[in-house]
C-alpha cells in the first residue's frame, strides 16, 4: 500500500462541484468483516439512519476508530448505519461537499485550499493530535536535516505545497532550494523509489516509517512540525459538509459520538483494535497493522483534553503559512472552517 501522498484533497477539481447538489441517502452495505457486538443491537431495535463515511485513501490506522465504530456496534448505538468507502475519482472532499457521502476523511490542508474557493466543508474532529508526516530518507542518504537537501533529488505528487514546504524548511536553515531536483513519481511506492530514483519523500511515519521498522531498513526522519508551530497542523481530520450541519445537526453529532467511540477503544486497546482493521480489510499486512496501531494509538489524543479537539491557533497558524508561501490567494476564515461543537463533551 503507498501512503506517502499528503494532501490528494489539494489537487481537486473543485469546479465539479456544483452548489446545488442534493444528499446522498442511499441504502448502506456493511463493509467487510464488519459486525455489531449483541450488547449494541438492544439499542438499535428502532430504525438506522443511512449514512456514508469516505475514506481518504486505502484503509490504514488512520481510520481505525471508524471499523472499530462499526465492528463494536457504536455507530448503531448512535442510530446510524455507516458504509465505509473509499474515494472515486474527484476525492473524499468532492464526495463530501457535493453529498455524494455525509462524512469523510479529509485534511486541513485540503480544507483550508477548499474553503477559499467556496467548497463548503467543516472539519469535525482531529483524528491525530499533531502531524506525524515528514520527509523520510533512507539512513545511508545521510540527510538528516533539510540542508542535506541540497544536492539531492525528491520525489513527489507534483503539488505546489511540496515545493513551498522545501523551500521553507531549506529557508529556515539558510539553505539554497534551488540545489534540490524535484520530480513526480506519483503514486509509486516509497521504497522502490528510494532505490531507484530518488533520495527522499513526503511520508506519514505511522504507515511507511513504521514499514521501513518492520524492513530493517534504517529511516531519518525530518518531522515538518520540528522546523515550525505553523506546521503542526490536523492531518488527517473527519468532515462534512455545512448543509449537514445545518439541515442534520442530530445526525453529525451522532456520526462524530460512534467515531469518538471508536478511536478511543484503538486508544486504549491498540492491539485489539488493529485486529478489527484487520478483520475488516484482510488485504492489509497483519504485522504492520500491529505495529503502526501500537505506534499511533497514543498519538490520536496525546496532549489534548479529549480525542478530536481542534484549536482555532492551529488553523490560522497554517493557513498563513499557505498565504505567505502564496498557497492561498486570500485569508481563511478559520472559525468557520473546523467546529469542536459536536465533540461528546460539547454544550
Amino acid at each position: 500500500m503507498k501512503w506517502n501522498r499528503i494532501a490528494p484533497a489539494l489537487l481537486l477539481s473543485l469546479g465539479l462541484i456544483a452548489s446545488g447538489c442534493s444528499q446522498a441517502g442511499g441504502e448502506a452495505s456493511s463493509s467487510p468483516g464488519a459486525s455489531a457486538q449483541p450488547a449494541a443491537t438492544k439499542e438499535a431495535a428502532k430504525p438506522l439512519t443511512n449514512v456514508k463515511v469516505v475514506l481518504d485513501w486505502t484503509p490504514n490506522t488512520n481510520h481505525t476508530g471508524l471499523y472499530v465504530a462499526k465492528d463494536q456496534g457504536f455507530f448503531e448505538q448512535e442510530g446510524l448505519n455507516v458504509e465505509i468507502v473509499q474515494p472515486g475519482e474527484s476525492g473524499a472532499d468532492a464526495m463530501v461537499a457535493s453529498g455524494a457521502a455525509e462524512f469523510g476523511v479529509s485534511y486541513q490542508e485540503g480544507i483550508t485550499q477548499g474553503r477559499i474557493q467556496g467548497v463548503p466543508i467543516v472539519s469535525l474532529a482531529a483524528v491525530i493530535q499533531h502531524n506525524t508526516s515528514g520527509f523520510a530518507s533512507p539512513a545511508g542518504k545521510n540527510i538528516k536535516t533539510p540542508k542535506d537537501f541540497v544536492g539531492k533529488t525528491y520525489g513527489g505528487w507534483g503539488s505546489p505545497a511540496e515545493n513551498a514546504m522545501i523551500e521553507s524548511l531549506m529557508q529556515a536553515e539558510n539553505a539554497d532550494p534551488s540545489k534540490v531536483k524535484i520530480v513526480n513519481i506519483g503514486e509509486a511506492d516509497y521504497f522502490t523509489a528510494v532505490k531507484r530514483d530518488i533520495d527522499f519523500a513526503w511520508i506519514y511515519y505511522a504507515w511507511t516509517g513504521i514499514d521501513a521498522e518492520l524492513r530493517n531498513e534504517p529511516t531519518n526522519m525530518i518531522y515538518l512540525n520540528q522546523y515550525s508551530d505553523k506546521l503542526d497542523y490536523y492531518t488527517p481530520v473527519l468532515a462534512t459538509s455545512e448543509k449537514m450541519i445545518k439541515d442534520k445537526p442530530e445526525i453529525v453529532k451522532a456520526f462524530v459520538a460512534g467515531a469518538a467511540k471508536g478511536y478511543q477503544f484503538a486508544i486504549d486497546k491498540p492491539e485489539e483494535a488493529a485486529n478489527i482493521l484487520i478483520k475488516a480489510v484482510p488485504d492489509l499486512d497483519p504485522k504492520l497493522v500491529v505495529a503502526s496501531q501500537k505506534w499511533l494509538s497514543p498519538r490520536y489524543k496525546d496532549d489534548a483534553p479529549r480525542w478530536g479537539e481542534q484549536k482555532q491557533s492551529v488553523w490560522e497558524g497554517y493557513a498563513d503559512w499557505m498565504l505567505e508561501h502564496k498557497l492561498l490567494d486570500k485569508k481563511l476564515d478559520a472559525q468557520a472552517a473546523f467546529t469542536n461543537d459536536f465533540l461528546p463533551g460539547s454544550k
